[in-house]
């Protein structure tokens, strides 16, 4: 008897992410990583300290299903406080991170034959939970150098099998933030619909001057037919804690949990409690946040342009994107996998968050979450490019 196969076919376009090989290049080569979307200092001391005594305090086993209270509490009180959204602790569901809380909503909601509409560029992971629950991804094109949002290619996206909108503003990897009139076009279509929109917010603190985060669940009617996730990684830096939540209307939430509870069924017990309390911080802490990742993307974007770069607008998020047409190169993904040895900098080719693959060849996604030295050494080095690719 022949034993039985391996991976699916469905899944086998992701054995591995981009991130992992091109973190993995960064540490062979010694380069700078701005590939990797992960800050390399701590959040708040107070956090980090809760954390800490929750832990010596006997917190370590199994947390409630849906989340220790105080968490799903202080959910509910920051979407009040921040966004003006009426939302029950009780249809709060803390996850492992928003990753977590996406794949169990896409399980739940979708199948084969449905279709979610995503934007794209996309954040990889959306391709390969779409794939797992058998459905079907549709994209809607966001292109440099501005990355707006068009009726056009959003209504092309829609069709009679639409499940579900997969929504991500503040947008990784363009730092595109959406516009209030760009969220009432993805609203007016998803009821035309009858479509859920699950709204990715992670970044929703990291917004720059000039750019205003709106929480589409608070547009006229959207409440009912929208869940929202964040998590704690991305607000407070600390990426590997891996706390998420997720809330909307209670019979959405259910099927999440539904699917969740198989999944990880609970995690982080000791870090929930500390992010409750973070959660109710002074605005400063949350302001100060976005204030500081503002000045370093200009100190990156700067050296990216005397690098003799195009770079895109940046309006949020860890991540700005450059073009590098104006250095005579047409492919920017082999050039991502050259950098690390040709300079000693590691970035990520936009091109894999694509389906299509004219859609941004010549564009590299740099994150700019890291210390001042950090990016002054990779800017520094940087400064070498042109001059090596002409050599």
């Amino acid at each position: 008897m022949s034993r039985p196969a391996g991976l699916v076919p469905r899944m086998r376009p992701f054995t591995t992410t981009v991130f992992a090989e091109m973190s993995a290049l960064a540490t062979r080569t010694g380069a700078v990583n701005l590939g990797q979307g992960f800050p390399d200092t701590d959040g708040p001391a107070s956090l980090l300290a809760g954390a800490v005594d929750a832990v010596l305090g006997g917190r370590n086993q199994y947390p409630p299903g849906p989340g220790v209270p105080e968490l799903r509490t202080a959910v509910a009180e920051h979407q009040q406080r921040f966004w003006g959204l009426d939302v029950s602790p009780d249809d709060v569901l803390v996850t492992t991170g928003a990753t977590e809380a996406i794949a169990a909503v896409v399980m739940a909601l979708t199948g084969p034959g449905d279709e979610v509409v995503v934007l794209e560029p996309y954040y990889d992971s959306y391709a390969a939970v779409i794939a797992l629950a058998g459905a079907q991804r549709r994209t809607v094109p966001l292109r440099a150098p501005d990355f707006r949002l068009t009726e056009e290619a959003l209504r092309a996206a829609f069709s009679e099998r639409t499940r579900l909108v997969l929504l991500n503003t503040p947008h990784n990897p363009t730092g595109t933030v959406l516009s209030r009139a760009e969220l009432e076009l993805v609203a007016r279509l998803a009821v035309e619909h009858d479509a859920v929109v699950l709204c990715d917010e992670v970044y929703e603190h990291l917004v720059f001057s000039g750019a205003e985060h709106v929480p589409l669940a608070s547009l006229p009617g959207m409440a009912e037919r929208t869940l929202v996730t964040s998590s704690a990684g991305k607000t407070f830096s600390v990426t590997g804690w891996k706390v998420g939540w997720l809330h909307g209307p209670p019979d959405l939430v259910g099927a999440a949990r539904a699917v969740k509870q198989f999944l990880t069924y609970v995690s982080a017990g000791p870090f929930q409690p500390a992010v409750a309390a973070a959660l109710a911080l002074p605005e400063e802490v949350f302001t100060g946040f976005a204030a500081d990742l503002e000045r370093k993307r200009d100190l990156l974007s700067e050296g990216l342009r005397a690098a003799g770069l195009a770079v895109n607008r940046c309006d949020g998020t860890y991540f700005v994107t450059a073009d590098t047409t104006p250095l005579g190169v047409t492919d920017a993904s082999a050039l991502a996998w050259r950098m690390p040895e040709l300079v000693g900098v590691a970035a990520i080719p936009v091109q894999v968050f694509c389906d299509d693959p004219a859609a941004a060849p010549t564009l590299l996604r740099f994150a700019f979450c890291k210390r001042d030295d950090v990016l002054q050494a990779a800017v520094d080095r940087l400064a070498a490019l042109g001059p090596r690719l002409a050599a």
